[in-house]
């Protein structure tokens, strides 16, 4: 289920150093007791703890509960001999690695409810063993109740994150696939007519050369204009295969929104007019890198994406609620090819950091007239 390293975490909750004390501590409350029973029965006890602390980790099903249970179990054994509460911190860690919801809120108020029982009944038995230590007993039940929800929460996010990225891959998938059967559909179209009407055309002017040349003459000049008229399609064609239309960048953004649980709110229509397809396209590789942002980087739950014609200038703001991106080292890679695209067409990129995070994208339209009359 886990690497035995995971047993002490990355990213802990307390240092590596503090869950070496953790380990060590107990040594001292067992060795107070001065007692050659008590310090054989508190060091037993906290062998059989880390034993089922190291199991709970590499048990699957229902065993880890058990588990769990033997180590609250210990717990309350410690917490009432020797006074040592601290244990509950392991515990509590372990318990927020649980990843189904039931067995978690089970397990974790079983935890909290034996954990303070233990510590109260442990003031009314023996106060003056409690009584020194009352602090950090109270940090420790504030750990025992903080620490599950943490790493809970964090296990939750980290298995969304995956399932996103997933799902970022099977639409991929599903559009590369999409984009295979357009094209086939595109050239069976384009091509198969005219193919054929050529077969058909070169047979008859076969057969009319020696009986009417001058027939067999025209049908051949009509063999040429089919033949140029195909690939004239199959070069524009091509020319749309290479572009990115904005309409279709769109929906793409859309799905990927979706699937992140982001609301999509779109103002203006997408489909611009007036401006070559590579210049659409410029605009089409823009909105995806600021939609790709929006989702990896600002855990916002609103996109809002507004498009602007006039007649001299075209824009595209996309905005969202979330908690900026400029602070995102990722980023940066991502926004310098934005502007290098947007200087090629004399565009431009601004970004305002405020509720969120906005990107506004201009591209002057008078020279892409400049360039098409060129």
């Amino acid at each position: 289920m886990q690497k035995w390293y995971s047993i002490f975490p990355k990213n802990p909750w307390l240092s590596i150093y503090a869950w070496v004390v953790f380990c060590l501590l107990p040594f001292f409350f067992i060795f107070r007791s001065w007692s050659a029973v008590g310090i054989s029965v508190g060091t037993g006890l906290l062998v059989l703890f880390f034993i089922s602390y190291f199991f709970s980790f590499k048990s699957k099903s229902g065993l880890v509960y058990m588990w769990i249970s033997f180590e609250i179990v210990i717990n309350i054994v410690m917490t009432l001999l020797f006074g040592y509460v601290y244990l509950s911190i392991f515990t509590a860690f372990f318990i927020g690695n649980i990843r189904s919801t039931v067995g978690f809120f089970i397990m974790y108020g079983l935890h909290i409810f034996f954990t303070v029982g233990a510590i109260v009944a442990g003031f009314f038995l023996e106060i003056n063993l409690f009584l020194p230590q009352v602090h950090f007993i109270l940090i420790t039940v504030i750990g025992v109740i903080l620490l599950p929800f943490n790493l809970y929460n964090r296990s939750k996010r980290e298995k969304l994150e995956d399932q996103l990225e997933e799902a970022e891959e099977r639409i991929s998938e599903l559009m590369l696939l999409e984009e295979r059967e357009r094209i086939a559909r595109d050239l069976h179209d384009t091509l198969g007519q005219k193919l054929s009407m050529i077969g058909l055309k070169s047979d008859l002017a076969r057969r009319l050369i020696t009986k009417s040349p001058e027939a067999a003459e025209r049908e051949l000049a009509d063999i040429r204009q089919t033949a140029s008229t195909a690939l004239k399609e199959v070069r524009e064609l091509l020319a749309d295969m290479r572009a990115t239309r904005l309409v279709d960048e769109v929906l793409r953004a859309r799905q990927i929104l979706a699937a992140a649980e982001i609301e999509l709110r779109i103002e203006g229509d997408p489909a611009v007019t007036n401006i070559p397809s590579n210049f659409e396209n410029v605009l089409g590789m823009c909105l995806k890198e600021a939609v790709t942002n929006v989702v990896k980087h600002s855990e916002a739950t609103v996109c809002n994406v507004i498009f602007k014609q006039k007649d001299d200038e075209i824009s595209i703001t996309v905005q969202d609620n979330g908690k900026g991106m400029k602070a995102k080292k990722s980023v940066g890679s991502g926004l310098k090819g934005m502007r290098e695209r947007l200087e090629f067409v004399n565009g431009s990129l601004q970004i305002e950091e405020e509720q969120g995070t906005t990107l506004t994208i201009q591209m002057p339209i008078v020279i892409t007239h400049q360039v098409e009359e060129g």
